[in-house]
């Protein structure tokens, strides 16, 4: 039982070693790239969230540029962060 745990989790550092070291993403790869299930990132890919290539109709392609790109849209900034942007501006006036 524990040996089979420990061969997953080494099957998952393996293929994430692996699959990040790609520039294009196939829905497994998203899949071990975010963490994310595969039925949401079909989901995603439906309601056209997701960046995606279809190439031959078929088979989804994902650029990990635009998946890191999409990952961190709508960041939102620490206390620390805002505090210095706002001594930033009132220093310059």
């Amino acid at each position: 039982m524990e040996s089979n745990l420990i061969l997953q989790k080494l099957n998952r550092l393996e293929s994430l070693i692996i699959g990040t070291s790609k520039e294009i993403f196939t829905v497994d790869d998203v899949v071990n790239y975010t963490g994310f299930s595969k039925s949401y990132v079909y989901k995603l890919v439906h309601k056209s969230i997701l960046p995606y290539s279809k190439p031959n109709n078929r088979t989804l392609f994902f650029t990990k540029a635009e998946i890191d790109e999409w990952l961190l849209q709508n960041k939102s900034k620490s206390v620390a962060q805002i505090e210095q942007e706002a001594i930033n501006y009132t220093s310059k006036k």
